[in-house]
């Protein structure tokens, strides 16, 4: 049986690549924090169903300001998460509504998320070689 076909497996391959994709986001809201009209972007979580198989699958990364409506391409590799649109922030004066502590907080907890799905993943795979007789 090919690893792809562990549905616990595949969750925890999604969600690590979630999370690496969002922490390219971060760190462009990051990087832009100075840019005057630039709003946050952050990604939707991806669902998955009650096998652990990923039920968002079919959604592309569009990224699209808040304000303007203009639609922007994700710049990393081709990403398969929605963007979230829900965002709670303060505009300054300039129009930047990118606030450091909030993107930062953002950075650490999902660095500590991917580090636990990475850890899950990891120990499956050695449960599985164990279990093979091949540890």
């Amino acid at each position: 049986m090919p690893l792809n076909d562990i549905s616990a497996l595949a969750a925890l391959r999604t969600r690590m690549q979630w999370h690496q994709e969002r922490q390219r986001v971060l760190a462009e809201n990051i990087a832009n924090s100075d840019t005057p009209n630039f709003r946050p972007h952050d990604l939707v979580e991806p669902t998955f169903d009650a096998q652990g198989g990923n039920a968002s699958s079919g959604v592309t990364l569009a990224m699209t300001r808040t304000t303007s409506g203009q639609s922007m391409a994700g710049s990393g590799a081709s990403a398969h998460f929605g963007q979230n649109g829900n965002g709670g922030f303060q505009t300054r004066p300039a129009g930047n509504a990118v606030s450091l502590e909030d993107q930062m907080l953002q950075v650490s907890a999902n660095q500590m998320d991917y580090a636990a799905a990475a850890s899950l993943y990891s120990r499956s795979l050695r449960l599985l070689k164990m279990a093979a007789g091949k540890a």
